[in-house]
C-alpha cells in the first residue's frame, strides 16, 4: 500500500502538536502511514499559491484544532483551500480537554474527532 499525502493544517502556535503527529506516524507501531505536506515555514508573498499546489497535490487535509485556530488565517485558509478543491478534511482536537468553545465558519461541517491512532489511521484509509 503506498503512502496518502496528507497535509497536516495548523496554527503556528502549534508547531508541537503538528511535530508530534509526524513522529507519531513514524513509529514503528503506528498503523498509520503519511507523507507530511504540511507547511514548515512561511513563504513569500506567493505563499497562497504554492499552498494550494501542495493541497490539490494531497490524499487529503487533516486539521489539528485548537484555542489557537479561530484566530488562524494561514490555517483557515488552508481549510478553505481544500474544501474548493475538493480535497477530504479531516479535524483532529489538538487537546482532548481544552477543546475551543466554537468553532471558526471555514470548519463548520469537518468531522473533528479525538487525537487516536485508530481516529487517524481509520480516516487515512478511506482516502
Amino acid at each position: 500500500m503506498s503512502k496518502k499525502r496528507v497535509f497536516i493544517s495548523f496554527a503556528m502556535e502549534d508547531k508541537e502538536l503538528r511535530d508530534f503527529l509526524v513522529g507519531q506516524a513514524r513509529n514503528a507501531n503506528s498503523p498509520f502511514e503519511f507523507v507530511d505536506m504540511s507547511v514548515k515555514k512561511p513563504w513569500d508573498s506567493a505563499w497562497k499559491t504554492n499552498c494550494r499546489t501542495r493541497i490539490k497535490g494531497c490524499d487529503g487535509v487533516l486539521a489539528i484544532v485548537t484555542k489557537n485556530s479561530k484566530k488562524a488565517d494561514g490555517q483557515l485558509w488552508e481549510v478553505k483551500c481544500a474544501r474548493e478543491e475538493g480535497i477530504p478534511i479531516r479535524g483532529v482536537w489538538g487537546y482532548k480537554d481544552d477543546k475551543p468553545a466554537s468553532l471558526p465558519k471555514e470548519l463548520e461541517g469537518v468531522r473533528i474527532v479525538n487525537w487516536s491512532w485508530d481516529n487517524i489511521a481509520n480516516w487515512i484509509k478511506t482516502l
